[in-house]
C-alpha cells in the first residue's frame, strides 16, 4: 500500500471545485492508501473547531468516512488553519503532528513540515507566526464570536495579501541555511514541506551526503501529492476541472 502526502488545498466554499477534486483523490488514487498526511493550509482560514459553516460539515463527513475505512489519517497545522484543534481531529479520526515530525519512509529518514517556519528572511510574516502560535493570543481569538473571528480571519487574509505583493520572490521562498540546520538537526536525508507554492524535488548535500527536498504543491488549477511506496516517491499532478 502507498502512503501519501498533501498540502495546501485551501479549501474555502469560494472554490467547490478543489472541494470536489479532493474528494475525488479521497475516493480514487488515495483509497485504500496505508495513511494520508495533510501537512497544513488544509483550509483557507480556520476559526475555530466551532465554525458551523456548511463546508465544514462536508469535510468532515467525507474524511470521518475515509479514516474509517482503515487509513491513518493525520493533520499538520499550516499558516491558514494554525486553529485547527483537538476536536476536529477527533471528529475526523486524525491525529495532529508537530511540526516538524520525523519519520522512516520508503528507506530515507524524512522530516515533515508546513515550511513557513523555513522562510526566515519574511520577517513581517515570521513575527506574525510568532504571535498566532502564542496561546494566550490564540485563546482570545477563540473567545470571540464566531462572526467577529470570521471578520478578524479577513482582514489578516487581506493584509498578507497585501503585504506579499510587496515582498521579493525570494524572500517569501525557503531560506537554504535554514533547510541545511533542521535536516542537520533532525539527521533527516529528506524533507517534505508545502507552503511555498513552489512544487518541485530539490537535490542537496546534508554534511556530505546526498539529501533531497521535495514541495508539495498547492491545489489551484492541478491536484498535488507526493506518492510513497516501498521504495519509491512520485510527485504526481492532475488538472482540477
Amino acid at each position: 500500500m502507498s502512503t501519501y502526502f498533501i498540502s495546501d488545498l485551501h479549501l474555502d466554499e469560494a472554490r467547490p471545485d478543489i472541494t470536489r477534486a479532493f474528494f475525488d483523490f479521497l475516493r480514487g488514487p488515495a483509497a485504500g492508501a496505508e495513511a494520508l498526511y495533510i501537512l497544513g493550509d488544509f483550509f483557507e482560514a480556520w476559526i475555530g473547531d466551532d465554525d458551523d459553516a456548511p463546508l465544514i460539515d462536508e469535510v468532515i463527513r467525507e474524511l470521518s468516512h475515509y479514516s474509517g475505512t482503515g487509513v491513518e489519517l493525520y493533520l499538520m497545522h499550516g499558516n491558514r488553519d494554525f486553529l485547527l484543534g483537538a476536536d476536529f481531529a477527533q471528529r475526523v479520526g486524525a491525529v495532529l503532528l508537530q511540526d516538524p515530525t520525523s519519520l522512516s519512509l520508503a528507506g530515507h529518514r524524512v522530516l515533515l513540515m508546513h515550511g513557513d517556519s523555513l522562510c526566515t528572511l519574511d520577517k513581517e510574516y515570521m513575527a506574525f507566526r510568532r504571535q498566532a502560535r502564542d496561546s494566550n493570543w490564540q485563546q482570545a481569538l477563540l473567545a470571540k464570536s464566531l462572526e467577529e473571528r470570521r471578520a478578524i480571519a479577513a482582514q489578516i487574509r487581506a493584509a498578507s495579501k497585501a503585504m506579499n505583493s510587496r515582498k521579493a520572490e525570494d524572500i517569501m521562498d525557503v531560506t537554504p541555511e535554514e533547510v541545511e540546520r533542521i535536516m542537520r538537526e533532525f539527521s533527516v536525508d529528506i524533507l517534505i514541506h508545502g507552503h511555498t507554492h513552489r512544487p518541485g524535488r530539490h537535490s542537496l548535500s546534508i554534511s556530505g551526503a546526498p539529501a533531497e527536498r521535495i514541495v508539495l504543491g498547492d491545489w489551484d488549477k492541478n491536484g498535488w501529492c507526493l506518492k510513497a511506496g516501498k521504495d519509491s516517491l512520485e510527485l504526481i499532478h492532475w488538472p482540477i476541472d
